[in-house]
């Protein structure tokens, strides 16, 4: 395959994009976005006669990577207690394999057999060329309630299943008042009601960032302009529209930091919780601090790394001496959920832990090389990036639903305190269960794994 891509870019909501594996050069709109060559009205007519299409397109992929049925792990709950833990491998393998006959094979025999599974290859945005924020519908529909501000976009829907995405909303934990447990009371955080949730829990510093967190801002899809994908003049989005009371909601996007727009990978959100400890942000960037993060989200997240597109929209500019100061505080005090069976060193204690527990606790920090990079006494993150090279086995060049298939490359490392609040896993979600994930590394560290002791980890993944 050539190192280079060319990439035809469609007019704004017409058709799909179209990738080809040709010689140098790019073309110029490979980095900038072309600006919309029809009005709004005929864009969104037609964006909303593809949109069937392309919802349909994007569930057929689904539905041949996973096993979407319902199969909850007995008597385990999310941190809120109010929605079951999926349980269960549900990538699908290839016919004629088992996954101890693959993890038997190199990556070489793998890749040119064709057998890695569908659902351990990139996720594609559910529109590809086009991208952007899309958020799932309790998130729209309880912002619509409380604000009167739309987030439905009028080309895409959410495109996974509520079973596999976080509870909503999630509680919220405050490392400042740790004897308090949710301070959420069961509601979503939103302008309109944060100061009656937070007035007394806070300092007027964190009150004055929570604002911020939870004020809209133009962003590429919501905004005045004509190239909009809501069908009213928005408002914007806010910091807290995808981090939901500072955790996930599974909204996603596709990666600022990365073009052509068929090489950038979803980007599935994470969660806030735990970021007192975290030293790099951002999937690809490398961002020292969170105050870094929190300036450069304006011109990347929001408007997909093109300033020159934020410019014309609407762009905001937090002070960073005063504003973005106050909105990092307030994301460093958001606590982890509650872990009763983890000492004050993030090890089982044997008296509360069951064998199987303390079984994949062995694993995760011997055979299974976890602990490597997810260390318990760090808040099971090591603060570094790491390329698990998933290339090894497959062939580069693939196109799946717009998205060609290129190397994932470096990825920061993510905590897994509280992990079983937080499907679908991986950067970009293309993992629904932790079953899945333990799957995915026994295969691609080449672990070998016997079933216990995979069984082993995932219970011991659910305490932390």
């Amino acid at each position: 395959m050539s190192k280079r891509l060319r990439v035809a870019l469609p007019l704004a909501g017409a058709g799909l994009l179209a990738v080809a594996a040709l010689a140098d050069p790019l073309p110029p709109d490979a980095t900038y976005r072309p600006l919309p060559t029809l009005p709004l009205d005929a864009v969104k007519a037609l964006d909303e006669a593809q949109k069937p299409q392309v919802m349909q397109r994007q569930q057929a992929l689904f539905e041949r990577r996973y096993d979407l049925s319902n199969r909850p792990i007995a008597n385990f709950m999310m941190s809120g207690g109010r929605k079951p833990v999926q349980g269960g491998v549900r990538v699908k393998l290839p016919a004629g394999v088992t996954w101890d006959s693959l993890s038997a094979m190199g990556p070489n025999e793998i890749r040119e057999r064709g057998l890695l599974p569908a659902g351990f290859m990139p996720l594609p945005h559910v529109k590809q060329a086009t991208g952007g924020q899309v958020f799932p519908n309790q998130e729209i529909d309880e912002v619509g309630r409380q604000e009167l501000r739309n987030l439905r976009r009028f080309d895409v829907d959410f495109d996974l299943s509520d079973r596999f995405t976080p509870e909503f909303p999630p509680p919220i934990f405050l490392t400042t008042h740790p004897e308090l447990g949710d301070v959420s009371h069961g509601q979503l955080l939103t302008i309109k009601n944060y100061y009656q949730l937070m007035v007394g829990l806070l300092t007027p510093v964190q009150m004055e960032g929570m604002r911020l967190l939870l004020t809209p801002f133009p962003q590429e899809e919501f905004n005045q302009t004509e190239d909009r994908k809501s069908a009213d003049q928005s408002l914007g989005v806010t910091c807290l529209d995808c981090h939901a009371n500072f955790h996930t909601n599974a909204a996603f996007h596709l990666t600022p930091d990365i073009r052509p727009q068929a090489a950038r990978f979803r980007l599935d959100t994470v969660s806030l919780r735990g970021m007192f400890n975290q030293q790099i942000h951002g999937s690809k960037r490398s961002l020292r601090s969170v105050e870094d993060f929190t300036q450069f989200e304006q011109r990347t997240a929001y408007f997909n790394g093109d300033h020159v597109s934020a410019q014309r929209k609407g762009v905001n500019l937090p002070d960073r001496f005063d504003q973005v100061p106050m909105m990092a505080q307030m994301q460093n005090i958001i606590d982890f959920p509650p872990a009763p069976k983890l000492d004050p060193m993030g090890r089982l204690d044997p008296s509360k832990a069951t064998q199987q527990e303390l079984a994949g606790e062995q694993v995760f920090l011997g055979k299974g090389q976890c602990g490597q990079c997810h260390a318990p006494q760090t808040s099971f993150l090591d603060n570094n990036m790491h390329d698990l090279k998933l290339e090894r086995f497959y062939n580069m060049g693939q196109t799946v639903n717009g998205q060609v298939a290129l190397p994932d490359g470096a990825i920061k490392t993510l905590t897994l305190r509280g992990i079983k609040d937080s499907p679908p896993y991986l950067h970009d979600g293309r993992l629904l269960t932790l079953a899945d994930t333990v799957e995915f590394f026994n295969l691609v560290l080449s672990l070998k794994l016997t079933q216990e002791e995979k069984d082993s980890l995932v219970a011991y993944m659910l305490t932390l």
